[in-house]
């Protein structure tokens, strides 16, 4: 095992970044030894015979004119001493750093500025990456140069295209982000291959206008800098399959975002009925499958923005993995939304996706196997901009109890304004803070009696609407996956939602309301909170052989 040893030189008493470099390189697999703070050259050379360690960690943060002699000395009594043939790194501010690199004698010198991955990439004997393959040109391969740290995702569209390409290159160059997801305008995501159909007078609504095949390649293009971020761009409304072509086409495309029931009459994105656009996207998942290319079916969150239950919620999110699978996706990104409902109570809500991890993560095998993507929601941020860094700060905090491999960063300015490239770069650094404070050693908040019994409660609970979602259709090989079943679910009430009210296409028939920061189904006339079998069994119209378990039964 390498040894490393690291104390701060002479007369400097700040040793924090000794500490956090020796418990990175104990994680890296060295065997550490901190010498302590003010230690002097003599004692410094002293220590390095005592221990002869691979790497010496030197680190000094005050004046920069006694650092140079500081150093200047220690150089001499190694020296003298036989001691320099070995690897040394200095760490300082950075008016210091410049000094010890005059010397040419560390290998590296650490500001303060680097992130912890940059660190860990030198412990672990990388070079610092320059290219596009440095960091990795695939989502798989940038995940792995990456561990153990989660890759940072952010929205970006602004409403001209120029503005969008200028400030992709920006937030490339500030090296902060590892994907980069366009976000184009909704008459892009509708008419993009239709363009008669398009609204001029809607151009730039949500997103980039983003209308000609040229304009995917120059934000492209634009992203080739920095720390050559990924890119990836939403599904399309409609057209998905062409659009997976040409964002893979311009973009390389670093994985589908698709839907399962939404795009559709439902949300009034496009005018195709749910089980149009369920066939639809369920051939976009196949085309991603078929290229090896990863999938997100960002679906449950849609359910919880419009008020549905926590049950709902975490069937949505097995049911958007389970037709992933089915349709040849071997790697799967699942999306882990927290604070929808903005009333949801942290406990509640890490139950809840701590009962979707569970769902999702038991249809892994040889051939399917997901990635957890945490993320705060949108529609709890405060317009106030202050308070609004506190609420991403405290959402990451609570999403890391999930052990996410990507962290989606939403802008904390989304309350206000959509995000320009300083609000990405301000909103990711914000996390990369929380990541430097609480990625390693905090406690483990799912074994929390609350959290623990409310999310067996939610498995519960979601295996007695899978079963009825089956018994709609006994006949159906795999009902789960059936465009027809989920669309006729819909219809009758089984997938319900309070916003769904008076939408021609869905029952609307569902009432909740937060209870104890869990959101819960309740009768209508009795306010009283309803078991999941006792809300399928109220519903009207379900066939005759739709046969529900008892309530309490698991059912699978």
């Amino acid at each position: 095992m390498p040894k490393v040893i690291a104390g701060s030189l002479g007369n400097c008493v700040h040793v924090a970044g000794a500490l956090s470099f020796l418990a990175l390189a104990e994680r890296a697999g060295y065997e550490t030894e901190f010498l302590g703070a003010a230690v002097p050259v003599d004692a410094f050379v002293e220590a390095i015979r005592e221990h002869d360690p691979d790497l010496v960690g030197v680190s000094y943060r005050l004046t920069p004119e006694v650092a140079r002699t500081l150093i200047a000395d220690l150089r001499q009594r190694l020296e003298e001493a036989g001691l320099a043939d070995r690897r040394f790194v200095f760490a300082g501010t950075p008016p210091v750093c410049a000094v010890a690199e005059e010397f040419k004698w560390f290998e590296r010198c650490f500001t303060g500025f680097e992130e912890p991955e940059e660190t860990w990439g030198y412990l672990k004997g990388e070079p610092p990456p320059h290219e596009a393959e440095d960091w990795g040109t695939t989502q798989v391969a940038r995940l792995e140069k990456k561990k153990p740290y989660p890759l940072l995702r952010h929205h970006f569209g602004l409403p001209r295209l120029e503005d969008t390409i200028a400030g992709i290159g920006e937030i490339a160059d500030a090296r902060v982000v590892d994907v980069i997801s366009i976000g184009p305008d909704q008459n892009a995501q509708e008419s993009f291959f239709r363009p008669e159909e398009m609204d001029p007078s809607m151009d730039g609504a949500g997103g980039v206008p983003v209308r000609t095949r040229d304009d995917l390649v120059r934000i492209y293009e634009a992203s080739r800098t920095g720390n050559y971020p990924l890119l990836r761009i939403y599904s399309g409304t409609r057209d998905l399959v062409k659009w997976a072509e040409l964002a893979t086409e311009t973009i390389n495309n670093a994985w589908g975002a698709i839907p399962l029931c939404w795009y559709n009459v439902l949300d009034g994105r496009s005018k195709r009925t749910p089980e149009e656009s369920i066939a639809e996207n369920q051939a976009a998942m196949r085309w991603y499958g078929e290229h090896s290319i990863p999938v997100e079916v960002n679906e449950a969150h849609h359910w919880s923005m419009r008020d549905s239950h926590d049950t709902l919620a975490v069937v949505m999110a097995y049911l958007a993995a389970y037709n992933a699978r089915a349709m040849g996706v071997r790697h799967y990104i699942a999306q882990y939304m927290f604070n929808s409902p903005p009333t949801t109570y942290g406990n509640m809500d890490l139950a809840k996706m701590l009962a979707k991890r569970e769902m999702i993560e038991g249809l892994h095998g040889e051939n399917f196997v997901s990635m957890r993507q945490v993320r705060a929601g949108l529609l709890h941020f405060s317009p106030d901009l202050q308070v609004a860094k506190g609420q991403l700060a405290a959402s990451t905090v609570l999403a890391l109890g999930l052990r996410p491999h990507i962290i989606h960063v939403v802008g904390f300015c989304e309350g206000d304004h959509a995000a320009r490239a300083e609000d990405v770069i301000e909103s990711c650094e914000i996390v990369r803070g929380v990541l430097r404070n609480c990625l390693f050693g905090m406690p483990d908040m799912a074994v929390d009696p609350a959290v623990a019994e409310r999310k067996d409660r939610l498995v519960a609970e979601a295996h007695v609407l899978i079963e009825a979602l089956k018994a709609l259709a006994p006949e159906e090989e795999d009902p789960l996956a059936s465009p027809k079943v989920l669309a006729e679910a819909i219809k009758l009430g089984l997938l319900d939602a309070p916003h769904l009210k008076g939408n021609p296409h869905a029952a609307g028939l569902l009432q909740t309301r937060p209870v104890n920061g869990a959101i819960e189904p309740i009768d209508p006339k009795t306010k009283r909170v309803l078991a999941e079998a006792e809300r399928l069994r109220a519903l009207p119209g379900l066939p005759p052989g739709a046969l529900l378990p008892a309530e309490g039964n698991p059912g699978c």
